[in-house]
């Protein structure tokens, strides 16, 4: 559910905005931005969820984000952007993957949002995964996305977080 919830924050995001990319990872980076510039919702998370082959695999999400870094982000990708980062934070990867990768996106973003659906309706929310402690250094702020009424106040509020 909450896979499906993400996507379909990303359709609308992108639906709304042009310049919006989105991407998946678990064990891999997965690029999906054609995918959900499909008109049709359906068709679009149906596609998208094709594409992705490691949903159960396990997130590696230092190796993904360094994926992303090397690939697109020092490309121009990321420059000035506003990088929103849709994870529980818990990693099986490389910690020292997760951290120099995150100082080099932070270098070339303008903000790092970290969405964590841990953080539930907790406004004193304190992560405890070694991936988001890791994290925590690295973003400007952490935002809750345990659901997708959350995920779409967070899509009305993009425009004040610049």
């Amino acid at each position: 559910d909450y896979s499906r919830n993400i996507l379909q924050f990303a359709h609308s995001t992108m639906a709304a905005r042009s310049r919006v990319e989105a991407f998946c990872f678990g064990t891999r980076l997965t690029r999906i931005t054609p995918s959900l510039r499909r008109r049709d919702p359906d068709e679009a998370l149906a596609m998208a969820g094709e594409e992705v082959v490691d949903w159960a695999g396990g997130t590696r999400i230092g190796a993904s984000l360094d994926t992303f870094v090397r690939r697109y982000a020092r490309r121009g990708m990321a420059r000035g952007a506003l990088v929103v980062i849709c994870s529980d934070g818990l990693d099986r990867g490389d910690p020292e993957l997760l951290d120099s990768a995150l100082e080099r996106l932070g270098r070339l973003c303008h903000r790092i949002i970290w969405m964590n659906p841990m953080k539930g309706d907790d406004i004193e929310f304190v992560p405890t995964s070694l991936g988001m402690s890791v994290a925590l250094p690295h973003i400007d702020d952490v935002w809750s996305g345990h659901s997708l009424a959350n995920l779409e106040d967070f899509a009305g509020s993009l425009a004040a977080i610049r």
